[in-house]
């Protein structure tokens, strides 16, 4: 499911809203250092044919254009949110996009919100981190609370490390989003004790402004994948819930 256009719907989001899509990556092909087994653009390996990185200029040009478009029309947008075929952050000009972004924002939708969907692996850039202090939903994924379990459920890159990302994420001081995919495999169950509990000890110790569980909604690449059902979810966070953490849970 790759998206064929740099500015995408707007589209109707399970946890943002009416949300139009920017991807800041190949509209033919998908670039990612991770690999997920649930990932809705398929196997990095099947998305290669086109490896082109949109500018900063053209992202600002297409973005532009669509929202005189949809201002015109009297279209509401919720939050225009970065996401696309791959992770958003390694476009070399993420920094300088997201500050065009905001402009543009403040100019013809003043009331949208600015998310950016991530696999959480380049916050510790300057750079990129400061970016994501500047929108106003960063919204940053761990899905696994181990570097092995990672490896069976996200497949990252090599150098991968969960305690490099809680600590680079410990920077935001709270002031994030944390983003959790609930799924059950032949080699990973998000229910389970060795999932589960040392990830919401992860939770406690960043203490997110939010905390948004889902799980699966679109074809995965991978075979042998179950979600779970809302209720399930809400029974596994309970502990979290009865704390007095926000937590969002889509089915």
């Amino acid at each position: 499911m790759l998206r064929e256009e740099t500015v995408f719907g707007p589209i109707f989001s399970r946890r943002l809203g009416s949300s139009l899509g920017i991807n800041l990556l190949p509209t033919q092909g998908k670039i990612c250092n991770f690999d997920c087994i649930y990932c809705e653009c398929g196997w990095n390996a099947d998305g290669r044919g086109d490896s082109r990185i949109p500018t900063a200029e053209e992202v600002r040009s297409a973005l532009e254009a669509k929202l005189l478009e949809l201002k015109d029309k009297g279209t509401r947008i919720d939050s225009i949110t970065f996401s696309g075929d791959g992770e958003p952050t390694l476009n070399p000009e993420f920094a300088r996009i997201i500050d065009d972004t905001l402009a543009l924002r403040d100019c013809y939708c003043p009331g949208a919100k600015v998310s950016v969907l991530s696999n959480s692996t380049r916050v510790h850039l300057p750079e990129v981190f400061e970016a994501l202090c500047k929108v106003d939903n960063p919204i940053m994924k761990i899905d696994a609370p181990t570097d092995e379990l990672a490896a069976r459920i996200n497949r990252p890159a090599p150098g991968y490390s969960v305690s490099r990302i809680v600590e680079a994420l410990a920077r935001f001081k709270g002031d994030f989003i944390l983003q959790t995919m609930f799924l059950r495999s032949p080699d990973f169950d998000s229910s389970s004790d060795e999932v589960l509990l040392p990830w919401m000890d992860i939770v406690r110790k960043l203490h997110p402004r939010e905390v948004m569980v889902y799980t699966l909604d679109r074809p995965a690449p991978s075979e042998g994948l179950s979600k779970f059902s809302v209720e399930e979810m809400t029974e596994l966070v309970k502990p979290l819930i009865e704390e007095g953490f926000k937590i969002q849970i889509k089915g």
